[in-house]
């Protein structure tokens, strides 16, 4: 008994970490969650903050630069150069072979350069901050869909979960049925089809179980994912899914006053827009001249040997300060044909703008039909389960006293299962739906 105790004393802190290391959630905790793991999430995440870095890197283009350069070169057959030799006294007509320079020499230079101007240049720290928007409105359109996928595959789990759990009472109380049954038809009280139609709704409830079992593993596997935990997690859900849908019934959001505006599709749309844009202006810049400035600072030294790191070994200097001007005359027509191009894209954008703002609203008048749709699905299959409960209820003490036939007991049972299964999809409806329309309101 000491011995155990100890033993006890030693593995409770583990068990009891191991519990906590569980994770369990409420829907607003499983979205929190996701917006920070899912693995969309975290590329959207990474594209912004590329995006930030991008914008720096076109910015500092237009800045000084400055490089440097080294040179060592070592003529192992030097060039010879013939010279006339009456220079050195010979005679005329001849030439003196001679050398010029020593084999060995190195060279080290700094360059600074300035973009004094550049049309192109400041088109290019616009587009930086359009396309800082884009990859902003790009991660807001990733979290409202990662805020979607996580409604979805939460309310599944709950359907899954409800599933197995009434097919498990619907199996228990046909076993009851069936047994019951087979007494009377050994006493010889029964009919054989009363065996036999009861054994066939049993093995149909059956099968109907281990498929919402599979479901069950498979749609926690599913909402892992979309969390970005391994698919093997235990997640546990702390809701259920009738309390879930009665907080999913607000028909006020209806009346809610809609911005388009704020709507991540038309700002992406807008986004578009501004890019073609700036594209437009890109091609007209190129009409205009450039201008950079540049200043180079070196020095050369030469020697028979590689000493050009002594102290003592000279070095020749030389400095350099320039301005380049270039400046465009004539393209045969390459440029003007690039900035039509460019206005006929923008046009299309436009276009294409004015498109999504009339698909946007089409979406949010679809959308509130929809989401009143399963609202009222949702009252009526309440109501529908429970004539469905009161019928079959009904029947099971009819068939009992011998008032109903198993097919007319069978009848009731099949109507049941169907009217349950349309209640949890009715209530997995009122959620997804509800979420549709406050991804188009963006609230």
């Amino acid at each position: 008994m000491r011995t155990t105790l100890i033993i006890l004393l030693f593995i409770s802190p583990w068990l009891s970490s191991a519990q906590d290391t569980i994770p369990n959630f409420s829907l607003d905790g499983a979205i929190q969650y996701a917006l920070e793991h899912n693995y969309s999430a975290l590329n959207a995440t990474r594209d912004l903050d590329d995006a930030q870095k991008q914008k720096w890197e076109t910015i500092a283009d237009g800045l000084p630069q400055i490089s440097g350069a080294v040179s060592y070169q070592n003529q192992l057959i030097q060039p010879v150069s013939q010279i006339p030799a009456e220079f050195f006294g010979g005679e005329p007509g001849t030439f003196q072979e001679v050398v010029f320079g020593q084999p060995q020499s190195m060279s080290a230079s700094a360059t600074l350069r300035q973009q004094i101007f550049d049309g192109s240049y400041i088109v290019g720290v616009q587009a930086t901050k359009t396309f800082l928007n884009y990859s902003q409105n790009n991660k807001e359109k990733t979290d409202l869909d990662v805020i979607k996928a996580v409604v979805e595959a939460y309310g599944n789990v709950l359907l899954a979960k409800e599933s197995v759990l009434i097919s498990e009472n619907n199996k228990a109380t046909l076993e009851k049925n069936l047994y019951e049954t087979k007494r009377i038809f050994e006493n010889g009280l029964g009919d054989e089809e009363s065996v036999d139609q009861l054994q066939i709704t049993l093995s149909s409830v059956d099968n109907q179980l281990k498929n919402a079992k599979r479901l069950e593993t498979i749609t926690l596997q599913m909402l892992n994912l979309v969390l970005g935990l391994p698919i093997e997690t235990p997640t546990e859900l702390t809701e259920s899914l009738d309390d879930l849908t009665q907080q999913q019934i607000d028909l006020g959001l209806l009346d809610t006053e809609f911005n388009i505006e704020n709507n991540v599709d038309y700002k992406l749309a807008l986004n578009l827009s501004e890019q073609r844009f700036l594209e437009l202006k890109l091609a007209k810049s190129r009409a205009l001249p450039t201008l950079n400035a540049f200043v180079s600072y070196g020095g050369n030294s030469f020697s028979d040997r590689f000493n050009f790191l002594s102290s003592g070994q000279p070095w020749f200097e030389s400095s350099i300060l320039g301005v380049d001007l270039n400046i465009p005359i004539f393209s045969s027509l390459k440029r003007s044909a690039s900035t039509q191009r460019a206005k006929i894209a923008l046009e299309k954008a436009k276009t294409q703008q004015t498109e999504a703002e009339e698909q946007i609203r089409l979406q949010l008048e679809n959308a509130k039909s929809n989401y009143i749709l399963a609202i009222e699905e949702y009252g009526t299959s309440k109501q529908n389960l429970e004539l469905a409960e009161r019928i079959e209820n009904k029947n099971q003490i009819k068939y009992s006293e011998g008032l109903a036939t198993s097919f007319e007991l069978r009848q009731a049972q099949t109507q049941l299962y169907t009217s349950q299964q349309e209640y949890l999809q009715s209530m997995v409806n009122v959620i997804n739906k509800k979420t549709e329309l406050e991804t188009i309101i963006n609230q």
